[in-house]
């Protein structure tokens, strides 16, 4: 009886994180882009890899090695201006998520380097740590899936909620959402005394693994409004978020 070998493993798409740091590779150099077998390539291999791995995903065994993160690298080049006025194109065969990426980083390159760096500073700096199924539903950011669930975990430390309650307290008697001004004492008596979400308003690719949070950079917020700013994308402010209140208040009254 013939026994038949199991099918490959299908390697996953690229995600937002990945794409990130092959952006960032291509524009250090864009006219001339380290080589298939260079050093480079190589370490972003493995950098691919370790990231993956945190995020729980995997493939085979040729899972992005060097041949297929150089191609990845190289299909940017599709959508460079300066490449296509030389009467040339890069590979064609890549993701819609790729024209996604050059289209918000590729104007931005000191954006980029950031984001690039700040999701380099977690892999070295927390390679233990794997990013499990209660992150499931995070709405990915911008600056990709890690990140935002490093951000998440930053306010969901008590020890930070606590210490942004307290300070809260003592200043005004009160807790109130800086964004709507609800206050869950007021909404549901006892039962919602001295309770409040926080959000971390300094920008993803600026925070550091290891860095101290100071509790100014904490917005005391409803866990609705704390909805609305994670809700897509492209993350509100506090102060987008008072905007689009205010005006659709406004509009209630017309």
């Amino acid at each position: 009886m013939d026994h038949k070998s199991p099918p490959p493993t299908r390697n996953p798409n690229w995600v937002r994180d990945e794409l990130i740091l092959a952006l960032d590779m291509y524009m250090q150099n864009p006219r001339s882009p380290p080589g298939k077998s260079s050093p480079e390539v190589r370490e972003l291999s493995n950098q691919l890899n370790q990231l993956n791995a945190m995020l729980g995903r995997t493939g085979g065994q040729d899972f992005r090695n060097p041949n297929g993160v150089y191609m990845k690298v190289m299909n940017f080049r599709r959508f460079d201006p300066s490449f296509a006025s030389l009467g040339k194109s890069g590979l064609r065969h890549g993701g819609a998520e790729e024209e996604d990426v050059w289209n918000e980083f590729a104007s931005d390159p000191k954006q980029l380097a950031a984001t690039a760096q700040a999701i380099r500073s977690a892999l070295s700096q927390s390679a233990q740590i794997v990013v499990s199924a209660e992150f499931d539903d995070v709405e990915e950011a911008q600056e990709g899936r890690l990140l935002a669930v490093l951000h998440y975990r930053r306010e969901r430390s008590r020890k930070l909620v606590k210490a942004r309650i307290k300070r809260a307290i003592e200043e005004t008697g009160e807790l109130r959402c800086e964004a709507c001004d609800m206050s869950f004492s007021e909404r549901y008596g006892e039962w919602g005394d001295r309770f409040m979400e926080v959000h971390h308003t300094r920008p993803l690719h600026t925070l550091e693994e290891g860095r101290v949070t100071p509790l100014a950079e904490l917005a005391l917020v409803c866990s609705n409004c704390h909805r609305m700013i994670h809700r897509r994308r492209q993350w509100l402010t506090v102060a987008e978020l008072v905007s689009i209140i205010t005006q659709a208040k406004r509009q209630a009254k017309i």
